[in-house]
């Protein structure tokens, strides 16, 4: 028997037979070629290919996992013919003289890991969006088919283990046959996770696939994080225990659906869900979120070379609005800096960027680019219950500069006679500063959300990216803790009301006590709503 530690990306327990699953590699080499227009075309046919394909996926995951995981492929079909994608491979062809394989290849790679090398879990695993596009695209170049997975077959349920598995490969499995997914590579962000968060079943990353462990009885245990490879009796009858255990426990989750969070003393805590993109907002809505507590609108901005216009964001906005159906929505204001860089923001390189030119900062340095994205934003509020947060507040004088900016926004619609709604205004409270001028704060706002990741690391003087600091880095820090007590009796004594979004929210560990604080909210990743609900109700 041997154990193999990973990174749960959903809890269970799976026992069965592994499946090994490795992929066709493609030569994506540089091979010098003379006529580059001729191959220009080879590329874009290429790329028509592979959106036909997309859009076929697309079809088949509506059928079998539903429209909110489907969307993942409808959005790598519209980045299959994303311009700044177009034109980056372009240039590799004409400029290098270089083939499609390779120009796909390196466009990719270069594109994916501006998203890649970002703190923020969520945007990381967006550089397996690209990644998977320009595999696709190369191997119609080469092959002129898709990649087949080869999944099931007649070997009855199986754990799948693979290096990766994007989204298009995890769809084509036979879901019957499927028990649990272990790779290499991935994240509880990533595409495959929500798939198989869908699939209700478990799935672990991290873990060096060994291709001797094909055919060999395995348990994944979601919960703890861990392959065990040929498991002994006892060990099997303690898996087998704690999968019945968790099977029962997740039926009764479900049956939380549709029912309020409120405590047993009749105490009523919102619970919000974050996300990331449009597509999110289905998976919010999946795990019955009573509205969205953090949209991150940077999504907008990376992994392109240029600003996203107003009608690209007013669109955006305006389908999340819309799929959420009259609840709360609050969208946070870019917030590019630090951990998040677009060159075409041309940022200067800073030796400490958490401290430096970031969010709100950037916002009020750059007028126009803020009122852009204030602009669509409100245009959007005609079609649902929008609010407005703003990132990296530390003082008055700030807000009162954004109303000023945002008093500008309206009158311009008002003469063009554009309709909005009833936008609440509200901040990020993830400075210590924010945190000593809240009650000054709350006098300007509607509502302050609290920020715990950067808020711990600002307060600790710890940099939070910083592995070597880790056993140092304590969230649940007594200052922390004050820190958040604060802000919510502030916040109370002038009509604000207070939520949580960052890391902290989740931690049902702390759940009661904020409970004790006064919290108004608690928004957390879809996939932690039920279970939050149920700590909620039963306090």
């Amino acid at each position: 028997m041997k154990r193999y530690n990973g990174k749960s990306i959903y809890k269970g327990i799976a026992i069965g037979k592994i499946k090994i699953f490795e992929k066709v590699c493609y030569d994506t080499s540089l091979h010098p070629i003379e006529d580059t227009e001729a191959e220009i075309e080879r590329y874009n046919k290429a790329r028509d290919t592979a959106v036909l394909q997309l859009q076929k996926i697309f079809k088949k995951a509506v059928e079998e996992v539903g429209e909110e995981a489907a969307a993942i492929f409808d959005v790598q079909s519209m980045l299959a013919g994303d311009d700044d994608f177009t034109d980056s491979v372009y240039t590799y062809i004409r400029d290098e003289k270089a083939n499609a394989e390779y120009a796909t290849f390196q466009s990719g790679e270069s594109i994916s890991q501006i998203f890649a090398q970002m703190d923020d879990e969520y945007m990381k695993a967006r550089s397996a969006d690209i990644k998977d596009v320009a595999h696709r695209i190369v191997t119609v170049l080469c092959s002129g088919e898709e990649s087949d997975c080869g999944c099931g077959g007649d070997g009855g349920q199986q754990i799948l283990c693979a290096d990766d598995l994007t989204p298009a490969e995890t769809v084509a499995l036979d879901k019957t046959k499927v028990l649990a997914f272990v790779t290499k590579y991935g994240s509880s962000q990533s595409h495959t996770a929500i798939l198989a968060r869908t699939m209700n079943i478990p799935a672990l990353a991290g873990v060096i696939v060994d291709p001797e462990w094909n055919g060999k009885l395995a348990v994944v245990d979601g919960f703890a994080g861990e392959l065990i490879i040929d498991p002994d009796a006892e060990t099997l009858a303690q898996k087998e225990k704690l999968q019945k255990e968790s099977l029962a426990k997740l039926a009764l989750l479900q049956q939380l659906k549709g029912k309020e969070s409120v405590t047993k003393g009749g105490r009523k805590i919102n619970v919000y869900a974050n996300i990331g993109s449009v597509a999110d907002a289905d998976l919010a809505l999946e795990n019955d979120a009573e509205g969205i507590g953090l949209f991150r609108s940077e999504f907008l901005y990376l992994g392109r070379h240029s600003y996203p216009t107003e009608e690209e964001q007013f669109v955006a906005y305006k389908n999340v609005a819309r799929k959420m159906k009259g609840k709360r929505v609050i969208i946070r204001t870019l917030d590019i800096g630090a951990d998040k860089q677009a060159d075409y923001f041309n940022l200067e390189k800073e030796e400490n960027p958490a401290l430096g030119f970031r969010a709100i900062r950037i916002c009020l340095d750059r007028p126009d680019l803020f009122k852009t994205q204030l602009r669509a934003i409100y245009r959007a509020s005609a079609f649902g219950t929008l609010a407005i947060m703003y990132p990296m507040i530390i003082s008055v004088d700030e807000v009162r500069r954004i109303k000023k900016i945002s008093a500008d926004v309206c009158y311009s619609l008002n003469k063009e006679n554009i309709p909005y709604g009833n936008v609440e205004q509200g901040i990020m409270i993830e400075t210590p500063a924010a945190v000593m001028m809240s009650e000054e704060l709350a006098k300007e706002v509607d509502f302050f959300s609290i920020g715990t990741n950067d808020l711990t690391q600002y307060t600790l003087a710890i940099d939070r990216q910083n592995a070597k600091l880790d056993a140092f880095y304590d969230p649940h820090h007594p200052a922390v803790l004050k820190e958040i007590q604060m802000t919510i009796e502030n916040g109370h004594k002038h009509g604000c009301w207070v939520g949580i979004c960052g890391e902290l929210g989740s931690d049902l560990e702390l759940t009661q006590q904020f409970v004790e604080m006064g919290i108004d909210e608690l928004s957390v990743s879809p996939s932690r709503i039920l279970g939050l609900r149920d700590k909620i109700r039963s306090l």
